[in-house]
């Protein structure tokens, strides 16, 4: 049997990144101090900054500038940003000069900027370099701490960016040709400030593997990598899929989020929506003599209402995605109003459709509708059409109308949705039924 202190092979290290989130703090500490130092700092180095931080406050004060030095200035500066203010100071002492200037620049930019997401190390290159000298140069580049070596930016003595060059073009091309006449000078940049959603989204519309990040002046500050974004999009993904459930994101794998934490951030949203649900049973009790003269209109109020919440959840869960992948802007409003109109009336046709030939093909209606059982189709055939065109409208328009208010249109869930058409849903739904049955059964 191995003993304890043993070395854990490489493929135990990379199952640990994947369960590390399901892993107890206690658990945590001893499997990293049961690992080699080289294991390790693969652990290490594969973990998000807020998994680092309690192993970074566990290490040994004299060994703890070797772990925070091993870090890339972007990382090292999401560590810094995790640990408690009062150790932030001494982190940062820790460092080197040069990359506590860059480190200490970062923590300048919002965690959900370009700026807060960029690594300040790339290869850059001089626009009259040759081929030759730029392949030298880049060799000795190879030997500092770049955070990608696949692609050099052409920059001119102001810092602004030119072009962008590959190794490939560079090592295809002919000694003597320089720089300026390799390089492709089409460039995707994003400004420091760029939201992180849309630095995703210039990733997923470029194919590119890398972003250069610009200032004001169109200085380059550095980069932004597909390694770094797929963090974030995963995160923003997880937070918009909670929203959209009727719940607060978690800031924690779900194991390590206290039963405490777990209420609080779920009685908000159910406390809303309970509230919401109350305005039912008073509509309800609004068109109270309506139901005790037509009892059988209450056996149709779970349909119809459901129909219309379910409607209203798939327009909204359509435009929220919309958004956040920019297939859809804000001025697109009009176009989106129009569509849902043409999608809510057929959708509402066809449900309508379905309800009506439901009723009139039953064996026992005339026994369980009563006599006037065709008028009871159509009713309900009428207000599946209008219940569901205005679940559509209502659940596509409100994640426009939270965008141009400030808020995230996520919070537009498909719960917050389906309330507000319950609601209306009995208004539109008696409504239908006063107009047909009006003078029969009302």
């Amino acid at each position: 049997m191995k003993s304890q202190t043993q070395e854990i092979d490489a493929p135990i290290v990379s199952s640990l990144i994947e369960s590390w989130p399901s892993l107890k703090i206690a658990a945590r500490k001893a499997i990293f101090k049961r690992l080699s130092r080289t294991e390790a700092e693969d652990l290490f180095l594969g973990l998000s900054a807020s998994d680092q931080v309690p192993i970074f406050e566990v290490i040994p004060e004299e060994e703890k500038r070797s772990w925070i030095r091993i870090l890339a200035p972007d990382d090292a500066a999401d560590l810094v940003q995790k640990l408690p203010r009062a150790l932030r100071e001494k982190a940062l002492t820790l460092l080197d000069e040069g990359t506590r200037r860059e480190v200490t620049a970062l923590l300048a930019y919002a965690e959900d900027q370009a700026g807060g997401l960029m690594n300040p190390r790339f290869v850059r290159l001089r626009p009259e370099m040759t081929g030759d000298e730029a392949i030298s140069y880049l060799k000795a580049q190879a030997r500092t701490q770049v955070e990608t070596l696949y692609t050099a930016y052409v920059l001119d003595p102001d810092q602004r960016i030119l072009g962008v060059v590959s190794f490939r073009d560079l090592f295809r091309a002919d000694a003597d040709r320089t720089v300026q006449q390799i390089m492709q000078r089409a460039t995707v940049t994003v400004p420091e400030n760029c939201d992180q959603r849309v630095v995703s989204r210039k990733f997923s519309q470029s194919g590119l593997t890398a972003i250069p990040v610009v200032d004001p002046k169109g200085r380059m500050q550095g980069i932004v990598t597909i390694d770094d974004i797929i963090g974030v999009a995963q995160k923003e993904f997880s937070k918009d899929i909670l929203k959209m459930g009727g719940t607060e994101a978690l800031d924690a794998p779900y194991f390590q989020v206290s039963m405490l934490q777990m209420i609080k951030k779920r009685a908000g949203w159910l406390a809303v929506l309970f509230v919401g649900e109350m305005f039912t049973a008073t509509a309800m009790g609004y068109f109270e003599k309506e139901i005790a003269k037509a009892v059988v209109l209450a056996l149709f109020i779970p349909l119809i209402i459901s129909s219309g919440g379910n409607s209203g959840s798939q327009a909204t869960t359509l435009i929220i995605r919309s958004l956040a992948l920019g297939e859809v802007e804000l001025k697109d409003w009009w176009r989106v109003l129009t569509r849902e109109i043409c999608s809510g009336l057929a959708l509402g046709l066809i449900l309508g459709t379905i309800g009506l030939i439901r009723i009139m093909v039953w064996p026992t209606r005339a026994t369980l509708y009563g006599e006037h059982y065709a008028l009871i189709a159509l009713t309900v055939s009428g207000s599946l059409i209008g219940i569901v065109l205005w679940g559509s409208l209502a659940g596509s328009m409100l994640p426009f109308i939270l965008r141009r208010l400030g808020f995230d249109p996520a919070s537009a869930s498909a719960p917050l949705v389906a309330t507000i058409v319950d609601v209306t849903g009995i208004v539109i739904y008696f409504t239908v039924a006063s107009l047909i049955l009006g003078g029969t059964l009302l």
